[in-house]
């Protein structure tokens, strides 16, 4: 029997060297600026997005891949006799999973597939599919590896903080977050990925205090010197994401750990001077 293959979208945001490494597709989401048509980490990078936000008079936005995008690789793993588990953003914030379910039906192989709903984005998703990732590598069978996933994704959590929730707010992936729009000068929001969706953690007064409050809600969540797996991600200041990794880092024991800038469609409906972590405990 091959190997279950891994399939997710871009973004999930997992650098190159790890999706090649452990065979890992991924169909990109597209991003728009006015008439133009980007693939996601494919035509457009982190670095790229933000000098076309700063160059260009449109503002940005995102769509699904079509469902032929996931037949077409879905119908070469087939060939292969790779069964396909194929993990995705959050129903709620994308339609990108229903576009899988749709090419899932068009493959007409229903013992052969196997569709995951991480109920988060970014590195959240990400983790979900390094996990995945890794038990099939070990040869585990497509219940099982989709099972991995869907564990992991029960027990992620995500936390972070944005400069403003005018991108949310605008592209309409605000969630529950909404009620903090419109609040005190100077105060910042602390953000979560809830139930699929973003939703308010808490709100700080300045920006300094978004990272130690977002340290005493992950203390709440996962106790102090457990064992985690951890991405942060950031849009526009590494030297803010190394300091919020290296804050985690003191807290926890990092059995796993990643520090990667958001791909370009998380980016559009994130904003500037967004950063933020995604983390699990490591059982077993």
């Amino acid at each position: 029997m091959a190997r279950v293959a891994v399939v997710t979208d871009s973004t999930a945001d997992l650098p190159a060297e790890l999706r090649q490494a452990l065979g890992i597709r991924v169909v990109p989401l597209n991003v728009h600026f006015g008439d133009e048509v980007f693939k996601d980490g494919v035509e457009m990078t982190p670095e790229g997005f933000w000098e076309k936000l700063r160059l260009s008079p449109h503002h940005p936005r995102t769509s699904q891949p079509a469902p032929g995008d996931f037949l077409t690789v879905y119908r070469e793993l087939e060939a292969a006799g790779q069964p396909i588990c194929s993990i995705h953003i959050s129903a709620d914030m994308s339609g990108t999973l229903q576009s899988a379910q749709i090419a899932a039906e068009m493959l007409g192989n229903p013992g052969g597939i196997e569709l995951v709903d991480s109920r988060s984005v970014s590195m959240g998703l990400g983790l979900v599919v390094l996990a995945a990732a890794r038990v099939a590598q070990r040869g585990a069978s497509l219940p099982e590896v989709a099972a991995e996933a869907r564990a992991v994704a029960r027990r992620l959590q995500i936390l972070f903080g944005v400069d403003t929730l005018e991108f949310l707010q605008r592209n309409g992936r605000i969630g529950r977050a909404q009620a903090l729009v419109g609040g005190l000068l100077n105060i910042k929001p602390v953000l979560q990925v809830e139930d699929g969706v973003v939703a308010a953690a808490d709100k700080v007064r300045g920006r300094s205090r978004v990272l130690p409050r977002c340290l005493e809600i992950m203390a709440e969540r996962i106790p102090p010197g457990r064992k985690v797996a951890a991405a942060v991600l950031y849009t526009t200041d590494p030297d803010e994401g190394r300091a919020w990794l290296e804050a985690f880092q003191k807290q926890y024991q990092m059995v796993e750990s990643y520090l990667a800038p958001l791909g370009p469609v998380v980016a559009c409906h994130a904003g500037p001077g967004t950063v933020g972590i995604a983390m699990y405990e490591v059982t077993g």
